[in-house]
């Protein structure tokens, strides 16, 4: 849980910044700063990927999950699910700024920035990779990383959507505190070299959001290499079984 709670702090402390200074921190210095922690992002992706005791595992893992997850359309899917959020937003805003003045339209700018940020800040492989890691082996490198990303993204929120943004720290507390303590749970059937194939395909997943998202060098669909968190165990464990 401690990844977790770094990320309200975070999240609190940029709502906060971002509703006392609104738009005052240029923007070069947030491209600045993304495209530091998009190199400090690949670099502990590759130092995952070292724990691995035998590559071909993890290769294996990573192309059986993306097939999966092509197949199952994960990234799809989720994109779909935020922008149904979105849509159902925008139209209970446009619902509410025709009809409703006052508090009502506080009520809704409230809303509107509690749900998007907590879109943002919940969805994505980095949020369950993290949640993962933090609960498996108590490593928050990688949600440590992600909360100095939400920390920024919710000072630009805060700036024009409010204390909204600051509430979606309850949505934070409960989905990634909810994946930690269930993978905590699975601790207890998952041996070490499960542990450490499923961690070199984490690297693998954290470099190519890395290079995707933080760094923009090529669009890769990490969502849909998912299944392969859960493929490098299970390879390991049939591996085992075979007397491998």
């Amino acid at each position: 849980m401690t990844g977790t709670i770094l990320n309200i702090i975070t999240i609190i402390i940029g709502s906060t910044l971002g509703m006392i200074f609104g738009s005052r921190f240029p923007d070069r210095i947030r491209k600045t700063v993304i495209a530091g922690l998009g190199l400090f992002t690949a670099a502990i992706g590759i130092q995952m990927f070292l724990k691995t005791e035998n590559a071909i595992i993890v290769l294996g893992s990573i192309l059986i999950g993306g097939i999966l997850g092509e197949w199952w359309k994960i990234e799809e899917k989720l994109n779909r699910f935020g922008g149904y959020l979105e849509q159902q937003l925008t139209k209970n805003s446009t619902h509410q700024d025709e009809s409703i003045q006052g508090e009502n339209s506080q009520r809704e700018r409230f809303m509107r920035g509690f749900l998007t940020s907590s879109l943002l800040f919940c969805v994505g492989p980095m949020t369950i990779l993290g949640s993962i890691q933090d609960g498996l082996t108590g490593d928050y490198r990688l949600l440590a990383t992600k909360a100095v990303l939400d920390g920024f993204a919710s000072l630009a929120f805060a700036s024009s959507l409010g204390i909204g943004v600051l509430f979606s720290i309850i949505t934070v507390f409960i989905v990634q505190g909810g994946l930690s303590m269930l993978a905590a749970q699975a601790a207890a059937i998952i041996t070490e070299p499960m542990m450490n194939e499923m961690t070199a395909a984490g690297g693998l997943l954290l470099m190519g959001l890395a290079i995707s998202s933080l760094l923009e060098i090529k669009t890769i669909r990490v969502g849909n290499f998912l299944p392969a968190l859960i493929i490098a165990p299970l390879i390991v464990a049939l591996l085992s079984f075979l007397g491998y």
